[in-house]
């Protein structure tokens, strides 16, 4: 059982479990141990309680059972949030608690894989609530997260990282990255810019004018 509470509230992101495909245990121990806070959507809490993960609210619209068999099933003190809005799949509704909550980060696990239909509304979630809270989607495979002009982060030599478009990003340039792109343009579907390398240890930088660009740091396994 995670004893993720060591971690004042502030200091480091949230994080959300959704119902997609579980992570490996050693990615979940490492974000659970330096999580403060803890949000389940109701679709894995079966999953969550069977492998005894602390946390401290599960939310979502409860189509599957009532908020009272939900409350007798999680520890004492979970908060319980009832969220009934159709038209908001659970994972905003997640993200937009932290935001009430005034979190400035949040981790998303278990949110690909499973469900084509979700995995592809989830990555759509990215870029609705870019500008509000600091967004990163994690699984067994890739990091995913949107960034915005100006970027710059360290990688090691040899990373794979793409540069997936969500729309139309123009005037695109970026800086040691093995095949650098220079003032062009990436528009979903038509290019991207997938499959890239780190050319050399060291910053990474990403500038353009307009668009939605997700920033995917990839394993192959």
């Amino acid at each position: 059982m995670s004893s993720h509470h060591i971690v004042r509230e502030g200091q480091e992101p949230a994080l959300i479990i959704a119902n997609g495909a579980a992570c490996d245990p050693e990615l979940m121990d490492q974000l659970l141990e330096w999580s403060p806070f803890i949000v389940v959507l109701d679709g894995a809490l079966h999953r969550v309680l069977e492998r005894q993960i602390k946390f401290d609210v599960v939310l979502g619209d409860f189509d599957q059972q009532s908020p009272e068999d939900v409350m007798r099933m999680v520890p004492p003190h979970t908060l319980v949030l009832h969220v009934p809005d159709q038209d908001k799949t659970d994972l905003e509704k997640g993200i937009e608690y932290l935001i009430s909550r005034n979190f400035e980060a949040v981790n998303i696990l278990w949110a690909t894989g499973q469900r084509s239909d979700h995995y592809m509304n989830n990555i759509a979630t990215l870029a609705r609530y870019k500008d509000r809270i600091g967004l990163v989607m994690l699984d067994n495979h890739s990091r995913i997260y949107p960034i915005h002009s100006g970027f710059t982060k360290h990688f090691s030599a040899g990373t794979n990282v793409s540069l997936i478009p969500l729309n139309r990003v123009s005037n695109l340039s970026s800086r040691n990255l093995v095949w650098n792109l220079n003032g062009e343009t990436l528009e979903y579907p038509h290019r991207t810019s997938s499959s890239n390398k780190v050319a050399e240890s060291g910053l990474v930088s990403i500038s353009f004018d307009s668009g939605i660009l997700l920033m995917m740091e990839c394993i192959d396994l």
